[in-house]
């Protein structure tokens, strides 16, 4: 027997922490039921901790107020953007109210009632007014466009129409955990190089225009300067030089900056958007993490939905639209067209060149026995673990090729403005 601390609402919606005995999570959800309440969170102590409640008389039920205010409210707050964590949470929390039992409307009104985000809280008293007034919960969801995706309201419009709508917010709210983690490994990926590059280049600039020029002047015009250091010395000039009203420096980096910003506007444009998605899978090291994540989300997004009970062409369809690459969505704009004329997957997957051998035969498989949403569950399962194994041999290898990296440049410029005052010192000793 462990004990379990939860967080849990009562009949009157009031929320309330405490502890309770049991030998599984499970057993403490349904010990906490049949005390009627409803739980929220419940976590095994030293594995977690739960949520403190809210303060005293922000848990209990305020008035009922006018239609008109709540939606005059909600227009201040809804509209805008939260994060996929906030998200999250929120659906699994709807999904764990929803299973204990909790009518939708009150599920929204509880979860309104305890949310801090300002967007998510106005936005759960629209999606209260809407169900209210006879909406249904999918339709409601699509009056916010930037908070639910096409991908969470046909999910959730299959969990409606199958009578399973907390089984389908479950496997949102995995969806997204999963997700959101995958992603996050890919960031850490990019980041540390680009950290380190940036460090590389503020020192570059430093020692150039600070350190190098005061090092110079300690040598006359005609002092006979190693090679190196005669390199190191003119960069240092022709960065310090004035071009115009500014310095060499300032209008590199102005360069470099303009550069780059026209790259991100080409990027927005469909020719080069392709281009660059297709270097992306294509590069050197980071390609094969590029791959191998978006053959991860394309899996797990239509494993999700055809597992939800979303129609095998609109679940291509919306995988299409959340691809991230436009690569990807290429091929499975063709796997759609060739699903609507009744021919198989495997063939237009094969034929984009995009997707491994591996991946075509799970697919394959999939579809002979019938289990295809099942199989993509499990292409997308590997494929996060191969993502994470990449990941991390690709971390320990940039780290200590990064430090070389550094090192190399710091060193070299160190040297080539002590070598000829090493030099001096050796002839005045002489």
């Amino acid at each position: 027997m462990a004990n379990f601390q939860y967080t849990a609402l009562d009949a009157k919606g009031e929320q309330t922490t405490g502890s309770v005995q049991a030998g599984s999570e499970a057993e403490a959800i349904q010990q906490l039921r049949n005390q009627g309440l409803y739980p929220t969170q419940v976590v095994e102590e030293g594995k977690g901790s739960v949520s403190a409640p809210a303060a005293k008389g922000k848990g209990k039920a305020k008035p009922a107020r006018s239609k008109s205010k709540g939606k005059t409210k909600a227009k201040k707050t809804t509209g805008g953007k939260i994060k996929p964590k906030t998200l999250m949470i929120f659906t699994r929390q709807l999904a764990t109210l929803i299973d204990s039992g909790l009518p939708l409307m009150r599920s929204l009104t509880v979860l309104a009632k305890q949310e801090p985000n300002p967007v998510l809280k106005g936005t759960l008293n629209s999606l209260a007014d809407s169900v209210q007034s006879g909406s249904t919960f999918s339709e409601s969801l699509a009056q916010h466009p930037r908070i639910f995706n096409k991908l969470y309201v046909n999910m959730v419009k299959a969990g409606e129409l199958g009578g399973v709508l907390e089984v389908v917010l479950t496997r949102l709210a995995e969806y997204m955990e999963k997700a959101n983690k995958l992603k996050n490994k890919i960031v850490a990926a990019m980041v540390y190089p680009l950290i380190v590059m940036f460090i590389a280049v503020a020192i570059l600039v430093f020692l150039m225009l600070v350190i190098v020029p005061k090092f110079k002047e300690m040598f006359d015009e005609g002092t006979q300067l190693p090679k190196i250091s005669e390199i190191v010395f003119g960069f240092s000039d022709n960065m310090i030089a004035m071009t115009g009203p500014l310095p060499n420096a300032v209008w590199i980096l102005l360069a470099v900056g303009g550069i780059f910003a026209g790259v991100k506007a080409w990027g927005t444009t469909p020719g080069g958007r392709k281009v660059l998605d297709n270097l992306k899978l294509n590069l050197p090291l980071f390609g094969d993490i590029q791959r191998k994540s978006a053959i991860a989300r394309f899996s797990r997004t239509l494993g999700t939905l055809v597992t939800s009970g979303v129609p095998i062409l609109q679940a291509l369809a919306i995988t299409r639209e959340t691809a991230g690459n436009v690569i990807i969505s290429e091929a499975i704009d063709k796997v759609h067209d060739s699903v609507k004329e009744g021919e198989s997957i495997v063939t237009p997957l094969q034929a984009s060149k995009v997707f491994p051998p591996m991946v075509i035969s799970m697919v394959d498989v999939g579809e002979e026995t019938g289990q295809l949403p099942d199989m993509l569950l499990k292409i997308a399962d590997v494929y996060d673990d191969e993502v994470d194994g990449s990941v991390t041999a690709l971390t320990s290898i940039i780290e200590p090729v990064m430090i070389v990296f550094l090192a190399g440049i710091v060193g070299s410029i160190v040297f080539a403005m002590f070598l000829p005052l090493i030099k001096m010192i050796q002839s005045v000793g002489g």
